[in-house]
Formats: C-alpha cells, sequence, structure tokens
C-alpha cells in the first residue's frame, strides 16, 4: 500500500478551484496565454492519484483552432469574392459616358449636356463654362427659376475642342443671398479603383468620383 500521508491534496471543502477565466468566457476566443492558464491549473488542482487523461482535451482544442482557422479564412474569401464581384462590375463602367455629380463635363464635337438643381428658388442663376486655361468660353443667365427642379442645360459650340471643362454656377434669391445647387455633368469613366474606405470608386477627369454619384450611362 502507498504511503500518501506525505502527499499534500487541494482542501476541496474549503477551498474551490481558482477562477481563471470568467464564467460567461467565450471558448472559441480563448488566447494561447489563457488556454495554458487553465491546463496547468487543472493539471496543479487534479487528484494526483486519479490523474485524468487530457488528450481529449487538447484534441477538442486542436480541432476548435481548426475551426477557427476555416472559419477566418472563409470570411476572407467571401470579403474577397464581394470585393472582386464589384470591382468587375465597375470595371464595366470604363470607357463609358456617364451623367454624374460634378463640375467637370466632357465636351465631343462641341456638344455636351449639364443639369443642375436648385434647392431654393433663385431670382438669377448664371452658368458659365470654362476651358483647362481658365478661360469663359461661353456664359447665360436665367431668371426666377424655381427650387426644386432640374433644369438641363446643353453646350452646342462647334468652335469648342473636345476635352473636359469646368462648369460654374451662380445663383442668387431675390434677397441677393446665395441658393446652393446640385450639379450634374457628363464624364467618361478612366478607371475604377477601391478607396481608402474600401468603397469601389471611379476616375472621371483625374477626379474621385463615388459610385453612388454616377446616375446614367451612356454608350
Amino acid at each position: 500500500m502507498i504511503d500518501t500521508s506525505f502527499i499534500k491534496f487541494p482542501d476541496t471543502v474549503n477551498t474551490g478551484k481558482p477562477k481563471v477565466v470568467d464564467a460567461n468566457y467565450d471558448n472559441s476566443k480563448i488566447s494561447n496565454s489563457d488556454f495554458l492558464k487553465i491546463l496547468l491549473t487543472d493539471l496543479q488542482w487534479q487528484d494526483p492519484l486519479n490523474a485524468k487523461d487530457i488528450s481529449d482535451f487538447l484534441d477538442n482544442t486542436v480541432k476548435l483552432r481548426q475551426m477557427e482557422s476555416l472559419d477566418s479564412f472563409q470570411k476572407l474569401a467571401d470579403a474577397l469574392s464581394k470585393f472582386t464581384n464589384s470591382i468587375l462590375t465597375a470595371s464595366s463602367l470604363i470607357g463609358k459616358k456617364v451623367k454624374y455629380e460634378g463640375n467637370q463635363t466632357y465636351l465631343e464635337n462641341g456638344k455636351s449636356q449639364i443639369e443642375f438643381k436648385l434647392e431654393a428658388p433663385a431670382s438669377l442663376v448664371k452658368v458659365s463654362i470654362i476651358d483647362q486655361n481658365g478661360n469663359v468660353v461661353e456664359e447665360n443667365t436665367f431668371k426666377d427659376l424655381k427650387g426644386n427642379t432640374i433644369y438641363p442645360y446643353e453646350i452646342n459650340n462647334t468652335n469648342l475642342q473636345n476635352g473636359y471643362y469646368r462648369v460654374s454656377i451662380s445663383a442668387v434669391d431675390s434677397q441677393g443671398k446665395d441658393v446652393s445647387y446640385t450639379l450634374y455633368s457628363t464624364g467618361i469613366v478612366n478607371s475604377v479603383y477601391k478607396d481608402e474606405n474600401g468603397s469601389i470608386s471611379a476616375k472621371i477627369a483625374n477626379d474621385p468620383v463615388s459610385m453612388d454619384k454616377i446616375l446614367e450611362i451612356s454608350m
């Protein structure tokens, strides 16, 4: 018979096992350090004369780690697939003429079309077309325009070369106060890319344009 008088067992009556982690701890997110703490604590508090087999525990932990790795890989694959589909869809816009929210409009054979929407009624609106050298090549004024209405403006001047022209709009109300507006121009998509926020954007006239600013696609 083995003399166990010299072996000191944990006092299971007065002392419970130490709490290594909280009761509501998410085992699926266990860290390496917490895993080692639990393992060592379990070994420390077990009955040395009836030591438990921890092979199942280790095996289950390895399987859990494998499942976590597969889950992380699946999430990465899903994100990559989503981005790939988005970029492929957006890439179909390259080279296409679009109507977008912006102030650079593309003239071809002297023609282009813009639209503007006033946020409130305006007593005077001035539309200026400006070339790349800063010269005003066309200018027109309109009076007593309603708010929340889209107004088309067509450029038709065969003396103008192909390329981008900046559109400038000045609108004031009857009190001489500025009236806000939204301008829609015609442009050609040069490229699409992923911006710093992870969203897909387009480049029109070398300016970044988010996809939600593109309203219409032409052939």
